[in-house]
């Protein structure tokens, strides 16, 4: 049978480069399986978290030149150098915010007649999002706070998640640690990065507690506290809160996220922030001597946003640097107690690449890809469509003055 559309799966160009890949290749067996009609081409990599060796062993051709292909995909941003004219690409490109890194790259895409959906805006008609690495965002950014708190207190020893071959491994190591009585752990956020990082808490063995025995009780055991934004901010007008309004108009809320500061150990974020909101706590709050925070995993990294001591995102590895909260300064990772340790990487995932890769790969075949290979009209994947053919669509006319400005 004829092959009528061809699907390249891109080696990451991105520096430094991501080890994730949008499918496996088994996954692309099973597909294959599914659209007779449709062939997967990959194209080589020394550093993919599934090796070349993987897909030739299930017969999936290795391709350096995807000119061929219709559709593209991959997971980060692509390489100016690299794109074909004409294509069809498939990754998270970030842009539709205007970011300002990658313009050049928005506007090359355009000049190229390339097409370009997001995998961040496939969403339900309710605006929910149907792909998303969020989970593993969350389940090693919680990792990595208890690692940093068993290196500043010298008390246990983690490997590094990258280090490890899988999610396995990982949490078999966690189960042996033994971490304090009455050690006290705040989550924000109620989405997929927070229940990724109570994944990994329920592990280590952490009870969970509701907000206000967390705020007023002592406990014998470590406990962690799962919080939205109903309890951290109210409206500055004494509304009752509304989560839609909330998001609407976050500049009419204000923080009520001070008393958390005062009986937190390790805060983990992987709550959605809006610029327009404000801040969770200040740089002179930081200094009370009542602040007790003295690790931060902040997995939502947003920089000079909520969280003050957010300076920069830390890289899979280097993973931790030291704020000291009177100088409001970096300084090396561990370097004084007095110290807040950071953990701000902005690509977690990366660091279980192949657990990442498999349930991206489950959530695309679940919930795009037959829309996309049977090439059927798809409102879900015209509403992720930023442009087509070098044109931007209807939805993201906004962003004209990024494009052509």
């Amino acid at each position: 049978m004829e092959k009528a559309l061809r699907v390249g799966i891109l080696r990451e160009t991105k520096n430094p480069p991501d080890r994730r890949v949008p499918l496996t290749p088994p996954q692309i067996v099973a597909l294959e399986e599914l659209y007779p009609t449709v062939e997967f081409f990959v194209q080589p990599s020394d550093y993919r978290s599934y090796s070349n060796e993987e897909y030739e062993y299930l017969d999936i051709p290795l391709k350096e030149d995807l000119r061929e292909c219709d559709i593209l995909m991959g997971v980060k941003e692509v390489d100016i150098r690299t794109f074909i004219p004409g294509k069809t690409y498939l990754f998270f490109a970030h842009v539709a915010k205007k970011q300002p890194h990658n313009n050049k790259m928005f506007k090359a895409m355009a000049k190229k007649n390339i097409s370009l959906i997001d995998f961040e805006y496939l969403t339900t008609d309710k605006g929910q999002r149907v792909v998303a690495f969020g989970r593993h965002a969350g389940i090693v950014g919680a990792y990595n706070g208890l690692r940093a708190r068993g290196i500043k207190t010298n008390k246990f020893k983690l490997k590094p998640a990258y280090q490890c071959h899988d999610l396995d491994e990982m949490w078999a190591g966690l189960k042996l640690i033994e971490l304090k009585q009455g050690l006290k752990i705040l989550v924000t956020g109620d989405g997929r990065v927070a229940h990724g990082a109570m994944e990994t808490l329920a592990v280590a063995n952490v009870e969970q507690v509701a907000p206000d025995d967390y705020l007023n009780r002592d406990f014998d055991v470590p406990v962690f506290c799962q919080i939205g934004p109903e309890y951290y901010s109210r409206h500055k007008n004494g509304l009752k809160f509304n989560f839609s309004h909330f998001t609407k108009y976050p500049q009419e809320y204000e923080s009520t996220f001070l008393p958390y500061t005062k009986v937190t150990d390790i805060l983990i974020t992987g709550h959605y922030w809006d610029p327009r909101s404000t801040i969770f706590f200040t740089r002179e709050d930081m200094k009370k001597p009542d602040f007790r925070i003295s690790v931060i995993a902040d997995i939502s990294c947003d920089i000079n946003g909520p969280i003050p001591s957010t300076l920069r995102a830390t890289t899979i590895s280097d993973p931790f640097y030291a704020y000291n909260p009177f100088l409001e300064i970096e300084e090396p990772a561990f370097s004084k107690q007095t110290n807040i340790t950071v953990m701000s990487i902005d690509n977690l995932p990366g660091e279980l690449p192949r657990d990442a890769s498999l349930d991206f790969g489950k959530m695309l075949m679940s919930n795009v890809l037959h829309d996309l290979l049977s090439e059927i009209a798809s409102p879900m994947i015209e509403r992720a469509t930023i442009i087509r053919d070098g044109k931007l669509t209807s939805g993201y006319n906004y962003l004209n003055d990024y494009l052509n400005g």
